[in-house]
């Protein structure tokens, strides 16, 4: 058994190290965005790496291409988040403006179509090989997650309140997916996710409150 397969038996089920210390690392990404500290992105940027593996040993190629996405959205965040905490300002959130939303909306419909005919066709995600009608839901989840997954952090990136509720949405298809692919400690820290994310909605919704009109970054 090679490192990326060493794991421990928790209650008959398997649980990777990968795919725990990821988790882990995920779970202190969340509350480090809800501080808006810049710490969230090198974290988010370590635990991509480490769920990338976890995902590619359960043969789940969608997560493990979107883990590929989160880590060059962290750096793209990082560099955000450093030009707008410069000279030690605090992080300005701020919602998202009208046309903000509806492109967000766009790339969340549209893109799921596209990335899940991609999936589908090329055997991308495992759902694609799962039996009609089941791997066409599947799929689509597949392809859901991994878009919502990047229109959220983007918009996090761009300090937007609007992407915690992406989240929401996102995690409504990812915790049931998760355990069904078997990735037990996934599953259970997105539904942890799911809390957080609407404590994290919260707490900036106040800041912005607080702050009134702020510039974008």
């Amino acid at each position: 058994m090679n490192w990326a397969e060493a794991g421990f038996d928790l209650l008959g089920t398997r649980v990777l190290w990968t795919d725990l210390i990821g988790n882990v690392a995920a779970l202190a990404t969340v509350l480090l965005a809800i501080r808006r500290s810049i710490w969230t992105w090198p974290v988010q940027l370590t635990a991509s790496v480490l769920l990338l593996v976890a995902s590619i040993n359960a043969h789940i190629t969608g997560n493990a291409l979107k883990q590929v996405m989160f880590g060059a959205l962290a750096i793209y965040g990082w560099i955000r988040w450093s030009q707008g905490t410069r000279d030690g300002q605090e992080l300005a959130v701020r919602p998202a403006t009208g046309p903000e939303r509806a492109a967000m909306i766009v790339a969340m419909v549209a893109g799921t179509a596209a990335v899940g005919v991609l999936f589908f066709t090329t055997g991308l995600s495992w759902g694609a090989h799962a039996p009609l009608p089941e791997g066409y839901f599947l799929v689509a989840a597949d392809a859901y997650i991994f878009v919502g997954s990047a229109v959220a952090t983007w918009a996090q990136g761009r300090a937007l309140v609007d992407f915690w509720l992406i989240w929401v949405a996102v995690d409504l298809v990812g915790v049931p997916l998760a355990f069904r692919s078997g990735l037990v400690v996934s599953g259970t820290v997105y539904g942890i996710f799911f809390l957080l994310v609407l404590v994290g909605f919260v707490n900036w919704l106040k800041q912005y409150r607080s702050r009134g009109v702020v510039v974008a970054i």
